[in-house]
């Protein structure tokens, strides 16, 4: 069956420079008579040298350069375009494409890779999403995306927090939103990966488009393939009917694929062939959908590590991690916790129609120096717990460190912030090494770095306070061997 093409979205094809470098003429002009019929302004070059001279007098939006080319060829003239920090948009072309290849290229900082033969449809295509691409970053930069704090936290309000690290994620959601690339979102579980998404998506030109999400982890394979690409009726035991899939629901929006390592092998090839080629099939159909639609990616894995342990591929893992964002784990933003709490507390009440619970200074003091395993979503729920639980009056430390996932580490917090008045220079230091020797477990190194003190000094505050080997933490202050 022949296959045809559906275009369920148009995208206007932006006005670029391009730049076509390949040292056989024939194959040059061809792609230079299409591209010029396609509305750009087109160079040529014989040579990527002979492109690098015309480059230092003239400039290109997009450079589409062959791979195998005497003198350089298109990874070097593509490493020095890099070196040069240049900012086009390179695609590179060949008829020798193997994984390889390709995954050198996107590391290298290729924009995309396309293999001979190709229809001059998929060049077109090709050519107009880089051309985009150059232009968002274009604006970007003349529209000064390093803007106030108070600015940024305007234009992100789903994103809580004034910590150093959530400014700089701000800063970085804004410049990946002002680009139409694929964006791989990371971190672990209960950071708020999924709010970071929806909040690049609503930044971005696509903020009145669908936003559609699917949890990878949450059916078979054979039903995740039916839920990403739709399948045709009879193509499986129970399709009755023709159903489209998500990146059709997506088409002209943004699709998030959450916690996308949980794909098998064989999906993640055919996720690969969709963001290679923008087109894939129903289950049970030949019939190729082209669909515009831009990937948002989350993982709380580590992707480089299950590369390596052969349960991700590679090729897949460039193709997603154009744009990588970092989601911090709270406990490296502590600073953050108290606006958190007061959030999460305002929330509960209007969803629950109560009063905001009040918090004593000793809860507060324990949430502050809390490690919070489970993150943000960690704390979003105890508040919950508590403003439905509370009670009438303030709910104090107490009250809470029964609902905290390492209470003993609560406590061991709380003997730390809630010291009485009165005590002396001599016995406050004895309870905080005390204190965090308990929290290391009695391991001396660990507790001597955490003090900012030497090993030797430790030993010596130990030795001064008659400690003697002994159960560790669960135990009184006893303080056990370091190994």
């Amino acid at each position: 069956m022949t296959k045809r093409t559906l275009k369920l979205h148009e995208a206007e094809t932006p006005t670029a420079r391009v730049l076509v470098v390949d040292d056989h003429a024939q194959a040059r002009d061809s792609v230079a008579f299409t591209l010029k019929h396609a509305g750009y302004t087109v160079q040529t070059s014989a040579s990527a040298v002979e492109a690098l001279k015309l480059l230092e007098r003239e400039t290109a939006d997009v450079i589409v350069t062959d791979l195998k080319m005497p003198g350089m060829t298109g990874i070097e003239f593509l490493a020095e375009l890099k070196r040069r920090n240049h900012p086009a948009q390179v695609i590179l072309v060949t008829a020798y494409a193997t994984v390889e290849t390709a995954v050198d290229a996107m590391r290298r900082g290729a924009f995309d890779f396309l293999e001979k033969p190709f229809a001059l449809e998929a060049l077109e295509e090709l050519v107009g999403r880089a051309a985009r691409s150059a232009r968002c970053a274009t604006t970007a930069a003349a529209t000064n995306i390093a803007a106030t704090a108070d600015e940024l936290a305007r234009r992100t309000p789903a994103i809580i927090g004034t910590s150093p690290q959530m400014q700089a994620l701000r800063v970085r959601m804004v410049r990946a939103a002002a680009t139409e690339e694929t964006v791989l979102i990371t971190g672990e579980s209960g950071t708020g990966k999924e709010l970071v998404a929806r909040a690049v998506h609503n930044l971005g030109a696509r903020a009145d488009r669908p936003f559609v999400g699917l949890n990878c982890p949450a059916m078979s394979a054979q039903l995740m393939e039916s839920e990403l690409f739709g399948h045709e009726r009879g193509a499986f035991t129970g399709a009755e009917a023709r159903r489209a899939g998500r990146f059709e629901a997506a088409a002209g929006g943004s699709i998030l694929l959450d916690e996308v390592t949980e794909l098998d092998l064989p999906l993640q090839a055919k996720l690969l062939r969709v963001l290679q080629e923008r087109t894939f099939e129903r289950v049970g159909s030949s019939e190729s959908i082209a669909v515009e639609a831009r990937v948002l990616a989350t993982t709380n894995r580590d992707l480089r590590q299950a590369v390596a342990d052969g349960k991700f591929r590679e090729d897949l893992y460039y193709r997603l991690a154009v744009i990588p964002l970092a989601v911090p784990p709270l406990r490296e933003r502590a600073g953050d916790v108290p606006q958190l709490l007061d959030h999460f507390l305002q929330q509960a009440a209007e969803r629950l129609g109560a009063e905001p619970a009040v918090l004593s200074r000793g809860a507060r003091d324990m949430l502050g120096g809390y490690r919070w395993p489970g993150n943000v979503r960690e704390l979003q729920n105890l508040m919950t717990r508590a403003t439905v639980l509370g009670g009438d009056g303030p709910i104090t430390a107490d009250d809470l460190r029964p609902w905290l996932n390492d209470s003993s580490e609560a406590a061991s917090t709380a003997d730390q912030s809630e010291l009485p008045v009165g005590l002396s220079l001599q016995e406050m230091e004895r309870r905080m090494i005390e204190a965090t020797l308990r929290r290391h477990d009695g391991h001396r190194a660990r507790t001597a770095e955490a003090l900012g003190i030497g090993l030797r000094t430790l030993t010596a505050k130990i030795k001064e306070y008659g400690y003697v080997d002994g159960p560790r933490r669960s135990e009184p202050p006893q303080i056990a061997r370091a190994g």
